[in-house]
């Protein structure tokens, strides 16, 4: 089995090296990455400057400033022959569950493979621990693909708890929940006086029904979420219609 292997923690991150291992007893693994920490850099491609890479002694290929989107639109377009047969994401430091997704440079990685025509995973720890748990689970659910496909033409977004692999209390299929707003912006002072923040921390959860991915992981289950590229609110368009309507936007221009 070929995968390509990408991630936005970057190339060193200890996540995706546990990862990389464990995968590498069944598949050949060919990994493309950030050459440093870009989390946060959701869907972005590098379109103003060229991206350079950088071939690792040991094979894996980092691309300097590249975004994860970057890195998996170069894995499968250029640097991985024959082209890989799944798109891998993670194993990511801290979880992203709720509305994390929208930012997680690990899900991007992996929406860019299935925008690409390849099943992709996104994996994430819920901490910064057990690696080595969250790379079985990836093993077995990549396992569980070979021998039985699955056509959903979805992303698989898989949280795990940072527990011991004996403490996991099984697989939960959810959906994202969500946080209240982050608001705080960390203030400081540069030494020439001129002012500089830091985005600061997530906000707390505020949807953390039983079906939810938030409420998986409190209670010790794997979250496996189904993410879709198409971000249409199918069920507001008659709204919006009948809107257009009532404010008689679309009248002679």
């Amino acid at each position: 089995m070929r995968i390509l292997l990408s991630n936005d923690d970057g190339i060193h991150a200890p996540g995706i090296q546990s990862l990389a291992v464990a995968l590498r007893q069944f598949a050949h693994v060919q990994i493309v990455a950030p050459d440093r920490n870009r989390s946060g850099a959701s869907n972005s491609l590098t379109l103003d400057v060229p991206l350079r890479i950088f071939h690792e002694a040991n094979g894996d290929i980092s691309v300097q400033s590249g975004t994860p989107t970057d890195c998996v639109y170069l894995g499968v377009n250029t640097l991985m022959r024959p082209m890989p047969e799944i798109v891998v994401a993670g194993i990511n430091t801290g979880p992203n569950l709720g509305d994390d997704v929208i930012y997680s440079g690990t899900v991007a990685a992996a929406m860019e493979g299935r925008h690409l025509g390849f099943p992709a995973l996104a994996i994430s720890l819920d901490g910064d621990r057990h690696y080595d748990t969250a790379a079985v689970v990836a093993c077995r659910l990549i396992r569980a693909l070979v021998k039985e496909p699955l056509r959903t033409g979805k992303i698989l977004n898989v949280n795990v708890p940072d527990l011991p692999l004996s403490e996991l209390k099984g697989i939960r299929v959810t959906r994202c929940g969500s946080r209240h707003p982050a608001k705080e912006a960390i203030a400081q002072t540069d030494p020439r006086g001129h002012e500089m923040f830091w985005i600061g921390p997530p906000g707390e959860t505020s949807d953390n029904a039983p079906d939810t991915d938030f409420a998986a992981i409190e209670q010790g289950f794997v979250s496996i979420t189904p993410l879709q590229v198409d971000l249409t609110a199918y069920s507001a368009q008659s709204v919006l219609t009948s809107w257009l309507a009532k404010a008689e936007v679309s009248g002679k221009w």
